[in-house]
């Protein structure tokens, strides 16, 4: 059987890829096997990279927490055992965005912190 070298299955996955590779530099954007290779590679990045974002914030929150928190005279890793004792559950993210944007409440759970760790 013939090999059919115009045929639209052929074509259509072609130009899926190369819809994919749009924005991409030199040949990866207009030759199909470089585009290929670059599209492969793109997606399986994008796939990783959306875990490690996770990841990335977690590290963001705890920094920006630290920070405020260092103002306060303690120290990250003492503030979160005092959390722990005085049995107040909030994560990163609300800790973090308290300490920008009400740093007067978030003051207030550092001094429970404090004086869980007192006690």
């Amino acid at each position: 059987m013939a090999r059919a070298i115009d045929g639209t299955k052929r074509k259509n996955r072609r130009i899926k890829i190369l819809k994919l590779a749009k924005g991409f530099h030199g040949d990866r954007k207009s030759n199909y096997k470089p585009a290929k290779d670059a599209v492969t590679k793109a997606l399986s990045h994008s796939y990783v990279d959306r875990r490690d974002r996770k990841g990335n914030f977690r590290a963001l929150w705890i920094s920006r927490i630290n920070a405020a928190v260092r103002d306060e005279g303690l120290s990250y890793s003492r503030f979160i055992d005092g959390l722990t004792k005085a049995g107040i559950t909030l994560n990163r993210k609300a800790l973090s965005n308290m300490a920008i944007e009400d740093p007067a409440a978030f003051k207030a759970v550092v001094e429970a912190a404090k004086k869980a760790l007192n006690a």
